[in-house]
């Protein structure tokens, strides 16, 4: 009908992120995030290599407990009781050092080739691996970069060997508490939200 009030619809496409392109690094803990998600990283940062094209999956396991008094239907107060952060992808480079070692949670200095063969074993009663990890999300002008100071691998998926399947490890760091209490530092470059004037 003429003269109906139409509502302008706020969308800003240069605020989106595609996952276009990306990768992992990983470090012993105490060492420092990269300045910035485009600033190269180097050592002693480790590239983890090529990635599926899954990506990577920035994970939140929560829990809350509801409290609904006596009369009432609904809850009038939430207290979250678990916030857990996980990040998830697919190594593909499966000879290289630095993925063998925190796929097998072996220090890189043990899987040393000697005349061109590496040999390691899996104990059946595993240390816990804390390590750093620098991820890195780019698309176009934008770049998002989570720096974990204290994560470890938690899981790991079967590792299929197959004719028309690439072998990669698929692995999930959770994130630790630093001595500050942050499990994952975010630093982003991307654009900024214009100021919002009604339309």
């Amino acid at each position: 009908m003429s003269g109906d009030i139409m509502v302008n619809i706020t969308r800003a496409a240069d605020l989106t992120i595609i996952g276009a392109n990306g990768g992992g690094w990983v470090a012993g803990t105490g060492t420092a995030a990269p300045a910035s998600p485009l600033v190269q990283p180097v050592a002693p940062w480790e590239p983890l290599g090529a990635v599926s094209d899954d990506g990577l999956t920035y994970g939140f396991d929560e829990d809350s407990q509801e409290f609904t008094p006596w009369g009432l239907t609904s809850p009038f107060r939430t207290q979250i009781t678990k916030s857990v952060r996980t990040f998830k992808m697919t190594l593909w480079e499966t000879a290289r050092v630095a993925v063998q070692s925190v796929m097998y949670r072996i220090p890189a200095a043990d899987l040393t080739p000697v005349s061109g063969k590496t040999s390691f074993a899996e104990t059946a009663s595993p240390t816990p691996d804390r390590r750093a990890w620098w991820f890195v999300v780019l698309d176009g002008d934008s770049a998002r970069g989570f720096y974990v100071p204290e994560g470890e691998v938690s899981d790991r998926s079967d590792v299929s060997f197959k004719q028309n399947e690439m072998s990669g490890y698929e692995i999930t760091i959770t994130a630790y508490p630093d001595a500050s209490g942050n499990t994952v530092y975010h630093s982003d470059i991307v654009p900024a939200t214009p100021e919002y004037t009604g339309s």
